[in-house]
């Protein structure tokens, strides 16, 4: 058939032609009614050594994994979504026991959406780690296509340290966990490749409470995670049985895959500038501080029912004026300097 203005056109995995992406300006100037979607990883784009960016010529958007609610209208839950964004607290503890089954499913199966769609239409977990377990293959392969040949060893290293590193008890990243007498500058090229690739988020400390939480930025203390849960259990190797059986979700993972899915959800509201707190002595810990516009939200994640929250307590006593939240494996609760929302709430309240 003949390409006309009514046509579009969508040119997948883009990256793999030469120059590819600089035609997409000639798209512009030439044929500026033509409407064109180009497609590609951003291991291939960002890092195409022969390509100039159409800066000004082409709008740019950075897709990320499918949040918990995208994975439950995959799964046909549509009533579901419509009683959470209700916030309707007591309809929705009649319903926690499904919602409870989605989350598990979900810190499963994760947001990629080759993955979700295997899942939602099959309902069977086993093909689940083996779609998963290819998509970490093709990175792989990745890294050594599109990286500097003198950092895929260390991006390696980074890559495949992310999981034991949130595994630890204190999830600040240590550079001598990679390899003994690591430091920062040998480390700081890969680090910050699969950033820009997209395969890693980079939360940073900030030392206050106060706005903008960027003023008070801890360059040099940071956590890593994984763009996505399902990943991460994947590279953990953390069978189905310990996520999907009730009472099992994350204790033996100490928490690593919730605070993991609570990153993952935060990033998907483009409002959210996050950042972690600690005392410089270590004796206190927030797991998120967020900045959402002019609003500053003390985050505790808990990964059991557990509730005890001191140094969100201590946090909220020493910055007059915010209240905090915890997200847990616990009912909806409002109390003076806190309140507790379910897990399975996430994205439809920050």
């Amino acid at each position: 058939g003949r390409i006309t203005p009514d046509t579009l056109l969508l040119l997948d995995e883009i990256q793999e032609v030469k120059r590819g992406v600089t035609a997409l300006k000639y798209f512009q100037e030439l044929r500026p009614q033509q409407p064109v979607i180009a497609a590609g990883s951003l291991l291939g784009i960002a890092m195409h050594r022969d390509d100039s960016f159409p800066v000004g010529k082409v709008d740019f958007m950075t897709l990320y994994p499918m949040s918990l609610m995208e994975f439950m209208d995959a799964m046909g839950e549509q009533q579901l979504i419509r009683l959470l964004r209700s916030k309707n607290w007591e309809m929705i503890r009649t319903f926690a026991p499904r919602l409870e089954t989605l989350l598990r499913q979900y810190f499963y199966v994760g947001g990629m959406p080759e993955v979700v769609s295997s899942f939602a239409t099959n309902k069977d977990v086993r093909p689940v780690r083996e779609l998963q377990q290819s998509i970490l293959d093709s990175y792989d392969r990745d890294f050594s296509k599109h990286a500097p040949a003198s950092e895929v060893p260390r991006i390696r290293m980074v890559w495949r340290s992310v999981s034991g590193q949130l595994a630890k008890e204190n999830k600040k990243f240590i550079y001598g966990f990679l390899k003994e007498g690591a430091r920062a500058k040998d480390f700081e090229v890969a680090i910050e490749w699969l950033r820009d690739a997209g395969l890693i988020n980079k939360v940073h400390r900030t030392k206050k409470g106060l706005m903008p939480l960027s003023a008070y930025e801890d360059f040099a203390a940071f956590k890593v995670y994984m763009l996505d849960v399902g990943l991460l259990g994947a590279m953990s190797s953390i069978p189905a049985t310990l996520l999907l059986q009730k009472n099992a979700i994350l204790t033996d993972y100490k928490g690593a895959m919730t605070e993991q899915f609570v990153m993952q959800q935060l990033r998907l509201n483009k409002e959210n500038k996050i950042y972690y707190w600690s005392q410089d002595n270590s004796q206190g810990e927030l797991d998120f501080l967020v900045q959402q516009g002019e609003q500053i939200i003390p985050i505790e994640v808990k990964a059991e029912e557990n509730l005890q929250s001191k140094s969100l307590r201590l946090f909220v006593q020493n910055n007059e004026g915010l209240h905090g939240m915890r997200f847990s494996m616990s009912e909806y609760k409002e109390q003076t300097w806190l309140t507790n929302y379910p897990l399975y709430a996430i994205n439809v309240v920050v």
